[in-house]
């Protein structure tokens, strides 16, 4: 018998002898207010104080207080645990948590199996609830889910596998979890969760469940589609984690990075034209096969007008403004401000000095550039908080567009550490050859595709995109 086994027969059992409230005094009727589920910042914080593969996590925790300190930090939507023996919850959590937080969008997990599980849910006070698919058989599912959403709470279907998949289709619910967590022995598969989103093609909002320690777990997560991530034991032990989840959520802010991600394939890298000054050269590139536009914004020969993004507003690609902020504190343009208020442009690379600390209060989707001295250099790129650092040449008092490429060993170290997004010098005649060596993410081209600077010669051009096809076909 594995843990989840363990975990339904138990519950089973004392159902059997105490009813579903497992000796909680449940509410009659519901008293407290329905609240949407599912607001930004989608992070679902959980009130959790014990679990099968870590034992106890903060086995004392007060469950008012822990939801007190995840709604001061911006938090919408608390998850409570209310199976009591594997994970020492109860629904006098979810009661409470309800009664003095009924802002907050509050949800039940737990390993329901029937109907009275669910109206017991409502009563208590959830806005939503956890239906695991793998409890249930595709009627079981579908019912319990028509009941729930009968009494106006939301669902969260619960997936782990592709047998899952086929149950929730039939419901095709609105919010979907998938936990990379085997219920069998509880170790977590991250993969298995990005690897099962291809097979779930309904209008559905994603959610990643189990797995989420970093920073960088949540970016991918959302790189990969999801548009929230439940996050337990992590924020249990250490709170502050949610600003640097909150500060993930921002880049995504407008659906950037999503969007950005969800036109990588396999052995394709990304392609970005930057130093555009022309609508004719933006219209070219895009037309080519570009799935971004650079404008510059600093000082450069290939400065863009603030009007450029405006013009080119018909096009269907991503537009990201270059620009420099302040070494130690953030001083940023107002008309890229704007710009991206508007939605016409969707990112921004700082391509200065600026340190990391200078970054973090950015509101909009955006992330590094940084020119490679040395190793040291390389060492610097886990620095930046931001799903992705573009790497360049270095060449002393130029920030960029020299035309110079890096050397062959630092790319091969930065590649070994972190996804490769690589500028410098990178034209036609040496594009075929940078992406079979190196395998970069996301290839940025400039200089090596003008006919002078900031006058991009299409012909140029042609070839570049000729020679990545090349590439993709050996």
């Amino acid at each position: 018998m594995n843990i989840l086994d363990e975990i339904i027969k138990n519950r089973k059992n004392k159902i059997k002898k105490m009813g579903h409230g497992l000796g909680v005094s449940v509410p009659a009727s519901r008293t407290a207010p329905l609240t949407p589920f599912g607001k930004n910042p989608f992070i679902l914080c959980e009130i959790k104080r014990q679990s099968p593969s870590k034992g106890p996590i903060a086995p004392y925790a007060d469950a008012k207080k822990q939801a007190h300190v995840y709604a001061e930090k911006g938090i919408k939507t608390v998850s409570v645990l209310t199976e009591p023996d594997f994970f020492s919850g109860s629904l006098k959590d979810l009661i409470s948590v309800k009664k003095t937080f009924p802002g907050l969008s509050v949800l039940r997990k737990d390993f329901l199996i029937d109907e009275e599980d669910i109206d017991v849910s409502y009563r208590a006070g959830a806005d939503a609830l956890l239906l695991i698919a793998k409890l249930h058989e595709p009627h079981s599912l579908l019912r319990l889910y028509t009941r729930a959403k009968r009494l106006g709470m939301e669902v969260l279907v619960e997936l782990h596998d592709e047998e899952d998949v086929k149950k929730a289709r039939v419901i095709k619910p609105s919010y979907t979890g998938i936990n990379s967590r085997n219920l069998g022995n509880f170790q977590v598969d991250a993969e298995s969760s990005f690897s099962l989103v291809r097979n779930i093609n309904w209008p559905t909002r994603l959610v990643l469940e189990s797995g989420i320690t970093s920073k960088e777990h949540a970016a991918r997560a959302l790189g990969h589609g999801f548009c929230g991530v439940l996050v337990g034991e992590s924020v249990m032990k250490d709170a502050s984690f949610i600003n640097e989840l909150c500060s993930v959520f921002s880049f995504f802010r407008g659906g950037f990075w999503r969007k950005l991600f969800s036109l990588t394939q396999q052995g394709v890298p990304l392609k970005k034209i930057c130093g555009i000054t022309r609508l004719v050269d933006a219209e070219f590139s895009t037309e080519r096969g570009a799935d971004a536009l650079g404008f510059i914004f600093t000082d450069s020969p290939r400065r863009a007008s603030f009007d450029l993004p405006r013009k080119t507003a018909h096009l269907d690609i991503l537009k990201i403004g270059v620009a420099t902020a302040g070494v130690t504190a953030l001083s940023i343009h107002k008309e890229i401000t704007a710009l991206l208020s508007e939605g016409l442009m969707d990112a921004v690379q700082f391509h200065g000095e600026e340190r990391p600390e200078a970054l973090m209060s950015f509101t909009f989707p955006w992330y590094k550039a940084l020119r490679l001295k040395d190793e040291t250099s390389v060492e610097r790129i886990s620095s930046y908080p931001c799903p992705r650092v573009l790497v360049d040449a270095y060449v002393p008092g130029a920030l960029g567009g020299t035309g110079q490429t890096l050397p062959s060993d630092l790319i091969e170290n930065t590649r070994l550490r972190h996804p490769l997004w690589l500028a410098g010098g990178i034209g036609p005649a040496n594009v075929r050859e940078t992406i079979t060596r190196f395998h970069p993410e996301l290839v940025d081209a400039s200089s090596r595709l003008e006919r002078e600077p900031g006058i991009k010669d299409h012909k140029k051009i042609e070839k570049f995109f000729k020679e990545i096809e090349r590439a993709e076909d050996i």
